[in-house]
């Protein structure tokens, strides 16, 4: 299976700029993981197949760009390259996943009908956080703030997870 990790690291990286954890290592790992999680289960349902993964590494996602305008994110020069493999539509359905857990719970079942497996546990902090997880990931489960960001594929994501009556978040 051809790899999503620059995908997966870049929209990850871009939902913890937009969204930080609060100080103290424990929590910054805490947040990375849980991003990182959701951005892995949307890049996985994103792009099913080693043929969409094939396409995205030939193509490229798009970047932040569209995001950084959306959220007022100040962007650095330094930046720019893993920018560019920011994609928007995972960071969006990322966004969906972190704020309701319901429906990420219908996206780790959709994981089975794709090429990409996840292990037992893979998806623990995302799907079942502990009180901890939660207070470190504060603001990136917060679904007001991350409304803006959600709404602009959750559509996408409902119609392929076929789930009825999903949350607006």
């Amino acid at each position: 299976m051809p790899d999503l990790t620059p995908v997966i690291a870049a929209s990850t990286r871009w939902l913890l700029n937009a969204y930080p954890a609060p100080a103290g290592a424990f929590s910054r790992a805490s947040a990375e993981s849980q991003a990182r999680q959701a951005t892995a289960l949307a890049a996985a349902l994103r792009y099913p197949t080693a043929m969409d993964v094939q396409l995205l590494d030939l193509l490229g996602p798009g970047g932040a760009d569209r995001l950084d305008w959306l959220t007022g994110n100040d962007t650095r020069p330094d930046d720019a390259a893993w920018r560019t493999w920011v994609d928007e539509t995972v960071v969006s359905w990322a966004a969906c996943l972190l704020a309701d857990p319901v429906l990420a719970g219908h996206a780790q079942r959709a994981l089975a009908a794709t090429e990409h497996h996840g292990g037992p546990g893979a998806l623990r902090r995302l799907l079942d956080p502990g009180t901890h997880d939660v207070q470190a990931a504060a603001l990136l489960r917060h679904p007001d703030l991350l409304e803006p960001v959600a709404a602009l594929h959750r559509s996408e994501l409902v119609a392929r997870l076929s789930v009825e009556g999903a949350q607006a978040a």
